[in-house]
C-alpha cells in the first residue's frame, strides 16, 4: 500500500483545507481491518471482487452522514454492508464498523462508527478523537430507546458533558447545536467536529453512463449528476458562465476524442431540451449519439475534472469560505472503456487539477500499472 507523496510546491502554498486522508473499513462488507490512505490523487487498484466499489461506497456513505443524513439514506441496503461471515449475537444483532481521518488545521482528527444493521438500522457507537483525546463518544445503553448516550469533552468544572443523541444519524455534525463553546475543551471539540464535517461533506461520486448521455435532456439547474446523464445541460451552462474552465475542457476533449474538435457545445432540441455536440471546426457538428462508449466516458470524466466545485451536484459546506473547501471526486471504473491514450490524458489532467488543491480524486481501476510511478499519484492495491 503506497504512502501519499509529499506536497508539491504549489500545494504547499494553499490554505490548510480539511481533507480525508484515511478510510478505515474495520468490518465492512468484504473488508476486514482495511486501512486505505489517500493523497490528493489516489488510485484504488485490484481485480474484480477486491472491494474497490465497496470502499468508494463506504466513503460516500460517510460523506452523507457528515452532511447530517439519516442512516437509511446513507446505507439503503445495510445488510450488504455486514461482513458475510459475521455471526449475530444473542439478541440476533449484526452490524459493521467504518471510520476515517480528516487532516487540517487541527491536525489529524479520527472518526470511528459502529452501526447495527440487523434487526434494525441504528448507530450503536461513535468516537471522535484527536491527539489521543476522546472528544465525543456515544454508546447504545438501552436498546429499547431510540437514542444513544453521548459524552463530549468539556475540560471545565465537569470533564465531560452527557446528553442523549439520536441513534439514526451521526453525533459529530450535531455538536455545533449542543456545545456552547465556552471552555477551551468545548472549543476544541467544535473545531475538530467542524474539520471532520467540512472534509466529509464535499464529495461527488460519479460513474458516467454513456447510454444516457446520447439523448437530449431538459434544461434544469446545470449541475452535473453522478451518472453524467445531464451532460448537455451542464455544457450549456459552463460554456456561457465559465469560459476558462470550458476552454480547458475543450482542450482535453481535443486530445482524447477522434477527429478534430474546435468546440463542445449544447444546442436547443425539441420539447425544450438540449443536446450536446462536437464542433469539428469545418461546419460539421457531431452529436454525442455518434460517439463510442469510451469517448463518452472520457468526455464526461474530463468535464468533471475541469469544472469542479460549483458545477457538480455535491453538498459543499456553504458556511465555509471556498478557499478552505476541497471537493473530493469518487470515480468508480475510472479506466473502464478507455484506450491507452485516453486514460493517460485523464490521469495527467487529474494530476494538474488536484495539484491546484480545489479537487481531490479517488479513482477505482482494474490495473494501475499505467499509473504507477506517475508524479503525484498514490496507488493503493486491494487484495481479493
Amino acid at each position: 500500500m503506497a504512502v501519499p507523496p509529499a506536497p508539491t510546491a504549489s500545494a504547499a502554498l494553499l490554505p490548510d483545507r480539511p481533507r480525508i486522508t484515511e478510510l478505515r473499513l474495520s468490518a465492512f462488507a468484504g473488508h476486514r481491518r482495511a486501512v486505505l490512505r489517500f493523497g490528493p490523487l489516489t488510485v484504488l487498484a485490484g481485480p474484480s471482487g477486491c472491494g474497490k466499489t465497496t470502499a468508494l461506497r463506504a466513503y460516500d456513505a460517510l460523506a452523507r452522514l457528515g452532511g447530517g443524513a439519516r442512516l437509511g439514506a446513507a446505507f439503503p441496503d445495510p445488510g450488504a454492508c455486514v461482513p458475510e461471515r459475521a455471526r449475530p449475537d444473542a439478541q440476533h444483532r449484526r452490524g459493521f464498523r467504518i471510520g476515517c481521518t480528516a487532516d487540517g488545521a487541527e491536525g489529524p482528527v479520527h472518526l470511528d462508527v459502529a452501526v447495527q444493521a440487523e434487526p434494525e438500522l441504528r448507530v450503536v457507537g461513535e468516537r471522535l478523537t484527536a491527539d489521543g483525546v476522546v472528544l465525543l463518544q456515544t454508546a447504545l445503553r438501552d436498546p429499547g430507546r431510540r437514542a444513544v448516550q453521548a459524552a463530549w469533552h468539556t475540560a471545565g468544572a465537569a470533564p465531560v458533558t452527557r446528553a442523549p443523541l439520536p441513534d439514526d444519524r451521526l453525533g459529530t455534525p450535531l455538536l455545533p447545536l449542543r456545545v456552547a463553546g465556552k471552555t477551551d475543551g468545548q472549543r476544541r471539540v467544535l473545531a475538530a467536529a467542524e474539520q471532520m464535517v467540512v472534509a466529509l461533506r464535499s464529495v461527488f461520486a460519479c460513474d458516467p453512463r454513456p447510454g444516457r448521455m446520447r439523448e437530449p435532456v431538459p434544461t434544469a439547474s446545470g449541475h452535473l449528476l453522478g451518472g453524467c446523464d445531464n451532460l448537455a445541460d451542464v455544457l450549456r451552462r459552463t460554456r456561457a458562465e465559465y469560459g476558462r474552465r470550458h476552454a480547458r475542457f475543450v482542450a482535453a476533449v481535443r486530445t482524447g476524442c477522434a477527429g478534430p474538435v474546435a468546440d463542445v457545445l449544447a444546442e436547443p432540441a425539441a420539447g425544450g431540451t438540449v443536446r450536446a455536440l462536437l464542433d469539428r471546426g469545418d461546419g460539421v457538428r457531431t452529436g454525442l449519439a455518434r460517439l463510442g462508449h469510451g469517448e463518452l466516458r472520457y468526455l464526461a470524466l474530463a468535464l468533471v475534472l475541469c469544472t469542479g466545485p460549483g458545477v457538480l451536484e455535491a453538498d459543499p459546506a456553504g458556511e465555509v469560505p471556498a478557499a478552505l473547501r476541497t471537493l473530493t471526486v469518487l470515480a468508480d471504473g475510472f479506466d473502464r472503456g478507455l484506450d491507452v491514450r485516453q486514460r493517460a490524458e485523464l490521469l495527467r489532467l487529474a494530476a494538474r487539477m488536484c495539484d491546484r488543491g480545489h479537487i481531490r480524486l479517488v479513482a477505482a481501476v482494474a490495473d494501475a500499472s499505467w499509473a504507477a510511478g506517475v508524479d503525484g499519484v498514490t496507488v493503493v492495491h486491494l487484495d481479493p
